[in-house]
Order: structure tokens, then C-alpha cells, then sequence
């Protein structure tokens, strides 16, 4: 090895500062994204399940999540002709495919949040 990082040869390379690659890193990197990608790992959910599973998220900050994501082809959005209407939210396969490596990086968080932080 030379001792270059590894550059995407597709352009999409995460070091770049414009480009899609990045504007995807700071999507599925943000905590409540992360966040609501774990619950709806578990299956369809409406907004009132998700925000009740995920303690201390604003009715204002789901919503804006949920838009981005949805946005960025991870979650889908299906609403039901009932009345009051009937919305659930669910993983797209793409989204699905960031779940692994996110539900990886959740279970190191919940194994080292005890650890006590070092300094220098």
C-alpha cells in the first residue's frame, strides 16, 4: 500500500466535501436517524409508536427525520384511507441495507457508554 486512502472510483467518496456520499453519511450518522432506522427495523409503525419508542425526540424533529429519510429513499410512507387517516412508516430495501452496519454501531454505543472518557 502506498499509503493514499482509498479514493471511490465512482466519485462517491465520503472524503470528498461535495457529493452525494457525504450528504448520505450525515443522514444515517445523526442519532435519530440511526435511531428511528433500529425501530423500524422491527416492522411497518405509525409516527405516534415511533416517537413513543424513541424517548426524548420532538414531534417536530421526528417529522424532519422522517421527511429526510423518506426523501433519501430509506423509509417509506404509506398512508391508509381511514378515518382519522392512517399512516405507517417501514424501511425501503435500502434502507434495510443501512440497518446492519447501524445496528452494529448502536450495540458498540450501548456496550462503551459506561466507559469513562480519557483525556490527551
Amino acid at each position: 500500500m502506498s499509503g493514499e486512502l482509498h479514493r471511490e472510483p465512482d466519485g462517491h467518496d465520503v472524503y470528498t466535501a461535495q457529493g452525494p456520499s457525504r450528504a448520505l453519511l450525515d443522514l444515517v450518522a445523526n442519532k435519530w436517524s440511526a435511531l428511528i432506522i433500529g425501530t423500524l427495523e422491527e416492522g411497518p409503525r405509525r409516527f405516534g409508536q415511533i416517537q413513543q419508542h424513541l424517548q426524548g425526540i420532538s414531534p417536530k424533529m421526528l417529522t424532519q427525520t422522517l421527511r429526510r429519510l423518506q426523501g433519501n429513499g430509506l423509509v417509506d410512507r404509506v398512508i391508509y384511507p381511514a378515518v382519522p387517516l392512517h399512516v405507517e412508516y417501514s424501511l425501503t430495501s435500502r434502507g434495510r441495507s443501512a440497518a446492519a452496519p447501524l445496528g452494529l454501531l448502536r450495540t458498540w454505543v450501548e456496550e462503551n457508554a459506561g466507559e469513562a472518557p480519557r483525556s490527551g
